[in-house]
């Protein structure tokens, strides 16, 4: 791969990297929100991130505030370190004042964990705000990579199938209309069912 020049402006432009569908050509207009939420839900500085991505803390400084957009090899990489799909950072529909406050169904920004066989769909507009909205869908017999813990707050309500939390050790059985809050906790999930599990999950501050 070519390394790009940390403080070209100028962007060249890129061919749409693969895996990125013909009609997710269109940013979703908040990128910088999402860059800025991602890196602060790691509690990385700009300069932790700038360094990661081998760009100048300048330039990253521009892309949080909207004033530059991220090329796609950009995209592509930072997608990379956070271990989201690229087309995370696309939407179906350009940006206009509804998407400022309204998803879609069919406009969700979609993630997917083959290890643990969990997809999720944000509900949420963007990263930018001081919470994020998830639905999430548990596979039958799916489980966490081990145990989590992650500075939020988190809350959930469970649509249906069996989810079993287990939070510092506690083990918990939930079904169909339970929900369940926890902060800053050692936290690990599965699925002991044999149907998906769907849960509305909120999380604060934004990680995804």
């Amino acid at each position: 791969m070519l390394k790009l020049n940390d403080d070209r402006e100028d962007r060249a432009v890129v061919p749409q990297p693969s895996g990125v569908p013909d009609d997710l050509t269109q940013s979703s207009g908040f990128i910088g929100n999402d860059i800025r939420a991602l890196r602060q839900g790691r509690g990385w500085t700009l300069t932790d991130l700038a360094k990661r991505l081998d760009r100048s803390v300048g330039w990253l400084s521009q892309v949080e505030r909207g004033s530059s957009e991220p090329s796609l090899a950009d995209i592509r990489l930072i997608a990379g370190l956070f271990g989201l799909p690229v087309s995370f950072f696309f939407s179906h529909t350009p940006p206009s004042r509804e998407s400022s406050y309204i998803v879609r169904a069919e406009t969700r920004r979609k993630m997917r964990d083959d290890e643990t066989q969990l997809t999720e769909e944000l509900l949420s507009p963007d990263l930018g705000g001081a919470f994020e909205m998830v639905r999430s869908v548990f596979a039958p017999g799916s489980s966490s990579a081990g145990t989590i813990n992650r500075p939020t707050e988190e809350a959930g309500y469970i649509i249906k199938g069996q989810f079993r939390l287990t939070i510092d050790g506690q083990v918990f059985d939930l079904g169909p209309g339970d929900s369940f809050s926890f902060a800053h906790d050692n936290m690990s999930w599965e699925n002991p069912g044999t149907t998906p599990t769907e849960i509305i999950w909120v999380i604060a501050p934004p990680i995804y």
